[in-house]
């Protein structure tokens, strides 16, 4: 996952916005300027309410307040030189600058409220991402990974898409997986899977006692009767793949939960690890006594499998094409993982016009050289 650090809030006011403050301050000089020299029957006044109103859109109370202020005095600078203060045209003229001087003042002041409310969410947002999302190690036993984790909604960072990574003593398990739904629903899900991924993955001996647990796991959370309360829980689920990559030998085990199926690398060309029996969405309870087939596929030295939510695959462009994705990472095996993903999530969001529709998750696996 790209790591995200907030060093500073980039909407407090700093030099840029120090700076921004000349062209307000240049409007009311040179309307003041004019209006002097103007003849008696021009007045233009009214536009020096344009510079309280330009710096509420990017300063603070106190910057619009000041601006504020100077704009009327230069209006009463302005009726002493043509007229007088009692002057009822000026009069007028500064009555309305004041009033919306306050008026923008208060703008400002709710805005930047609003700003810093979201700046905390934000934060808020990126602890839970540490904790229930946590970024993958880059090096885990003999293999190299990256992982790309991309919301849908632009003031999200977690949502229903995760992966997981733990390791026993033989070698590495690897989950990712899709929640049905969206909102917090969809992360509470999440959270529930991956939680009793890391706790069962280096417990349960083979890989389809790990799924079990995980479907047992998330069926009993479905059943629970706070959750039946809700109309739309009993059609909740959850598509995954998990994978199961043994330190001492050059292959990988699969079972496939009704998730898009990986694609592997090698030597320039892409296959599919498609399993012949696989197996239902976690969480349909009905299913629960289904048998769970365990599928071998070779994972060999230089082989980057790699693992996605539909989010990817389902991406359109604005013609309506599906972003294809084998098409894509074709020849791109000798790049490495993080050169991979940070190639498809370039791609991918240039595809989709900058905006992605549904969550996206991408893991890359790589076994190295001499692994085996």
């Amino acid at each position: 996952m790209f790591p995200r650090r907030f060093s500073r809030d980039p909407r407090r006011p700093g030099k840029p916005r120090h700076a921004l403050l000349a062209a307000p301050i240049a409007l009311i000089a040179t309307v003041t300027v004019v209006d002097i020299l103007a003849p008696p029957s021009v007045h233009l006044g009214p536009f020096l309410v344009a510079a309280p109103a330009v710096t509420a859109s990017f300063a603070g109370p106190r910057a619009t307040g000041c601006i504020g202020a100077i704009a009327v005095l230069a209006q009463a600078v302005v009726a002493i030189v043509r007229t007088s203060l009692i002057d009822l045209n000026h009069s007028f003229q500064l009555i309305a600058l004041i009033l919306m001087s306050v008026l923008v003042t208060f703008f400002a002041y709710w805005r930047e409220r609003r700003e810093g409310e979201l700046t905390r969410l934000r934060s808020v947002a990126t602890a839970a991402q540490d904790v229930v999302l946590k970024p993958l190690p880059h090096r885990i036993g003999p293999l190299r990974i990256a992982s790309v984790y991309l919301a849908a909604e632009r003031e999200a960072q977690i949502g229903g898409d995760l992966y997981a990574a733990a390791r026993t003593a033989h070698g590495t398990r690897i989950v990712i997986g899709d929640v049905r739904g969206k909102g917090l629903e969809a992360v509470g899900d999440a959270a529930l899977l991956l939680g009793a991924f890391r706790s069962a993955a280096h417990r349960q001996s083979d890989l389809s006692s790990l799924v079990a647990f995980l479907e047992g796991t998330v069926s009993s959370d479905l059943d629970d009767p706070a959750a039946a309360e809700d109309e739309n829980r009993g059609e909740a689920f959850i598509t995954a793949a998990v994978l199961d990559v043994p330190d001492d030998e050059p292959a990988l085990r699969l079972i496939n939960c009704g998730h898009p199926p990986p694609l592997l690398l090698r030597r320039g060309e892409v296959g599919v690890l498609d399993v012949r029996r696989p197996a239902p969405p976690l969480g349909l309870t009905e299913f629960v006594d289904a048998e769970l087939f365990v599928e071998r596929f070779a994972f060999e030295p230089g082989d980057i499998a790699l693992l996605y939510t539909d989010g990817v695959i389902e991406a359109r462009d604005r013609e309506g094409t599906f972003y294809p994705l084998a098409d894509r990472v074709t020849g791109m095996a000798s790049k490495g993982p993080d050169a991979l993903l940070t190639h498809l999530r370039r791609d991918l969001l240039r595809h989709a016009g900058g905006h992605l529709g549904d969550d996206a998750a991408m893991v890359a696996i790589e076994r190295l050289a001499g692994s085996s």
